[in-house]
């Protein structure tokens, strides 16, 4: 057998969007119009989205196949064939892959569970001959055992140059202007690899231009998405409730919507979820038929996916929507009932230095730790969301969603319990890198403004802490310039340094 390939985006967080679904589309084209691959006889594209809803139900590998290529209920024997299995998108599986404790399954006309039929397609037990391709985000390449991966590859999603011919053919005679204000925030740009995130960014600025002639454009991710939400709320508005551009966007019912799917958002975060089926709405107070009303005037948050035999699968256009949509969730459910639904055990030590647990600076430094302690990075970019929504200008662009608060005196100890964060030592780079990312929607830049004046003084040599060494990396990787070559020798050969540059290292075409 050809052990499995996988293809999988190069961070964690929210990096759907780079484009695996349509490379698997794009191969199978390809193969079927007699352009490339011919060296493959059966080529069977499965979506574990599909797969999920098949969960509960017995098949033979031959009747599996049969809805998607429905010669094959007549081939029993594939040994002669060369055959290929797509499976796109592991990170949505909700089949258990227990590889230690699967009974193994020899014969393709035998009866099993789907998740029996991938695992010992897998293993190689089942039709060995076979090649299989598989997609996912990084967290959940650890489904697989090690010894079953042949070859790994990673989709980076759009380069610099590719960024700016988006935007261009976007925008047009006003892309110069536009290009310029995403280079100068540094969290859109870096952002902008993602193609989806490209499409939401240019749907939040297209329509700020159109309302005025110099309009605020945002400069965090959080204004971004609020912008976002607030288009969508527009449009429902207008399209249901003969409302126009210029009413008060948030309705009775638009606002009991938006926090309706910030509670879903939140609770299928929590489990992992990136696909909910009616069940899964329904645990959240959400009725199947408000949902496809939902998918229909929400179009750009939230959708409807039909999957196989027309069972009804709904997602969020993005993960990143699904995070912000958690991350107001969370703030709002916090400021109205002082109900923390991220609260864990806490050390001594946290529990002294916040000793009023209705702070919003308990939330957000509790989330904190929480986000460092995920294994996999899945509260990074809800954790900037979270902290984003504290500041007065975010919430003032939410007025009538959300309850006011007053941040300056949180922020400051946020601020502070970071930057403490940053400098501890055993937290990974890619952590380290988030919570500068946060400190950027805070509005805080204080410790890159050092390191930039490190940089014009030529003094990178004498940087010690670790917070210094991940904000060099950070500003390297947010320069508007590709990262072909590294030299690591221009820098000062600690281990500490080294911690820190990692992922410029990694994300170098050549390191030296």
């Amino acid at each position: 057998m050809s052990p499995p390939t996988f293809t999988r985006a190069n961070q964690s967080g929210a990096d759907e969007g780079r484009g695996k679904t349509v490379l698997t589309q794009k191969f199978c084209l390809d193969w079927a119009e007699g352009r490339a691959n011919q060296d493959l006889q059966l080529l069977f594209l499965f979506t574990f989205r599909d797969l999920n809803v098949l969960r509960d139900t017995q098949f033979s590998l031959v009747g599996l196949m049969h809805p998607f290529f429905s010669p094959s209920k007549s081939l029993c024997s594939f040994q002669q064939l060369q055959v290929l299995f797509i499976f796109d998108g592991l990170d949505e599986c909700r089949l258990p892959l227990e590889f230690s404790r699967t009974r193994v399954l020899t014969n393709p006309t035998e009866s099993a569970s789907v998740h029996v039929l991938l695992v010992n397609l897998i293993r190689g037990s089942l039709l060995p001959s076979s090649r299989i391709w598989i997609t996912t985000r990084p967290a959940a390449t650890s489904q697989i055992p090690p010894e079953f991966i042949s070859m790994m590859t990673e989709v980076r999603g759009f380069a610099n140059p590719q960024k700016e011919q988006y935007f261009m053919k976007r925008f047009r005679d006003q892309a110069t202007a536009v290009i310029s204000h995403i280079k100068s925030i540094r969290s859109l740009y870096i952002m902008s690899h993602i193609p989806v995130f490209c499409w939401i960014l240019s749907t939040v600025i297209q329509k700020l231009l159109e309302q005025t002639e110099k309009p605020e454009l945002p400069r965090t991710l959080t204004q971004m998405y609020i912008h976002f939400l607030v288009v969508q709320a527009k449009v429902l508005n207008i399209k249901y409730h003969q409302g126009s551009g210029a009413d008060l966007h948030w309705s009775p019912d638009t606002r009991e919507m938006v926090l309706s799917l910030g509670k879903l958002a939140f609770e299928q975060l929590q489990k992992g979820n990136l696909i909910f089926y009616e069940c899964d709405l329904s645990e959240c107070g959400v009725d199947a038929a408000a949902a496809s009303v939902y998918s229909g005037v929400f179009t750009q948050v939230f959708r409807e996916e039909p999957g196989l035999y027309q069972d009804k699968v709904y997602c969020f256009i993005h993960l990143s929507v699904q995070e912000f949509l958690a991350a107001l969730h969370v703030h709002q459910t916090f400021t109205e009932s002082g109900v923390n639904l991220l609260e864990v055990q806490q050390t001594s030590f946290f529990a002294r230095l916040f000793k009023n647990k209705t702070e919003l600076s308990f939330l957000h430094c509790s989330t904190v730790d929480q986000a460092l302690q995920s294994p996999n990075g899945h509260l990074d970019l809800f954790l900037c969301f979270l902290l984003g929504l504290s500041l007065p200008t975010n919430q003032s662009l939410l007025q009538g969603l959300l309850t006011q608060t007053e941040s300056d005196w949180t922020n400051q100890k946020t601020v502070k319990y970071i930057k403490q964060k940053l400098n501890e030592k055993g937290l990974s780079a890619e952590r380290s890198l988030n919570l500068l990312h946060c400190l950027n929607e805070l509005n805080e830049h204080s410790l890159v403004k050092e390191i930039q004046e490190y940089m014009r003084e030529g003094r990178i040599s004498r940087l010690n802490p670790p917070a210094q060494w991940s904000a060099l990396s950070f500003l390297l990787l947010s320069s508007d310039s590709d990262l072909e070559e590294f030299d690591l020798r221009k820098y000062q050969a600690s281990e500490t340094a080294l911690l820190g540059l990692l992922p410029v290292v990694k994300a170098s075409t050549k390191a030296l």
